[in-house]
């Protein structure tokens, strides 16, 4: 059993200890998901957790991220597939929360319920954390826009009903002539132009666009504010990023633990030898150490800071880097069972590589604190 005593440290309040419990209920009643089919899966899952009721956390007028990050935390801890499908419902629609219209936000119902899919379509082949660099266009064509161009390791890609796509409509230039866009799958020159698979299998796409034309209430927020909109949705995704790696490694832990207790070794269990006891220890501040830090993040955003870059940068890059390092122990702490295919551990090796480089790589996330660091 997962270790909740940080449930009654003093950044939550009863309905998030209450919403920890009833996400833990069903968790153990659902999960781990099937995975042999991903797409489907992911499908599955979304409908599930919209069904439940847990995805009414993941948009809206006021996103709780202490709330999201709890439900990353405790659905990787379960299963990593299950944190993908519920986290792409609140990034890729969170664009449409912080700055949509009122028509927008009718689709918030749909991703809200698990009846829609959605995606958040920024990186592209030769610009992933150099946004200001995107190349993919939206010109001017009446009162609407016509775009072309690419976008690639777009999670959902293939399997989402609406996409959140950023292009440049320049205005201004670099960071200052990007526009967001809210772009329902089926609309015409909106091709999916290749699937791509990865170590830890996750639904993930190139997306091509020809020609596509988009209404001008298709624009979110003002035209040349897209950069702002993005990085707003990532001011608040990015520490949820950290509590979905911090899931992961506590059930490295706590996998760790039942091992060590279990295993014998010389007559007496594994756990007895100080080797043993070094490795535990430092899981375990690594462990607590990420959580301080992904939940002070947290609640600083939901005490109302309109910015909370420099926590959420350190909260991401701590608590990844930290459940590698976690996760990398509990591996060898298994020795041969940690390399099984099907093994817990082996699967969580598999999941965390990613979290390390999606929504700022660990060497961004270092170029961020320090530059708040600097100008402080």
């Amino acid at each position: 059993m997962a270790d909740r005593s940080f449930l009654d440290w003093p950044f939550f309040e009863d309905r998030h200890r209450e919403l920890a419990a009833a996400l833990e209920n069903w968790c153990a009643a659902h999960l781990p998901a099937d995975h042999a089919d991903t797409d489907a899966a992911c499908r599955r899952l979304v409908r599930d957790l919209g069904a439940a009721g847990f995805l009414r956390h993941s948009g809206g007028e006021a996103l709780d991220v202490r709330a999201l990050c709890l439900i990353r935390e405790t659905l990787a801890r379960h299963d990593g597939l299950a944190d993908f499908a519920f986290a792409m419902q609140g990034l890729g629609m969170g664009a449409v929360s912080l700055f949509g219209t009122d028509e927008q936000r009718a689709w918030l119902e749909k991703t809200r319920a698990g009846k829609a899919i959605s995606a958040f379509a920024l990186s592209e082949p030769a610009s992933g954390s150099d946004v200001a660099n995107m190349t993919t266009t939206a010109e001017r064509d009446g009162n609407g826009f016509v775009v072309n161009g690419e976008k690639t390791w777009i999670s959902n890609g293939g399997i989402a009903d609406l996409y959140v796509l950023f292009a440049r409509t320049g205005e201004a230039p670099g960071a200052r002539g990007i526009s967001a866009f809210l772009v329902p799958a089926d609309t015409p020159g909106l091709e999916i132009a290749e699937r791509i698979d990865v170590i830890a299998p996750h639904p993930l796409a190139r997306l091509r666009f020809t020609d596509m034309r988009l209404p001008g209430s298709a624009l979110i927020g003002t035209a040349g504010g897209g950069f702002r909109v993005a990085m707003s949705v990532l001011d608040v995704f990015r520490s949820t990023v950290g509590a979905a790696a911090l899931g992961m490694a506590r059930r490295a832990l706590d996998e760790s633990l039942a091992r060590v207790r279990e295993r014998q070794l010389f007559g007496a269990p594994l756990g007895e030898l100080q080797m043993v006891q070094g490795h535990i220890a430092d899981m375990a501040l690594g462990v607590d150490a990420s959580a301080l830090l992904v939940y002070r993040a947290a609640w600083t955003k939901d005490m109302g800071a309109p910015r909370v870059t420099r926590e959420a940068a350190m909260a991401k890059l701590h608590a990844t880097e930290t459940a590698q390092s976690v996760i990398d122990a509990a591996v060898q702490l298994h020795g041969g069972d940690g390399v099984r295919k099907g093994h817990i551990v082996e699967s969580l090796y598999r999941e965390i590589r990613a979290l390390r480089i999606y929504e700022g790589a660990s060497d961004v996330q270092k170029v961020v604190i320090a530059r708040q660091a600097m100008g402080a």
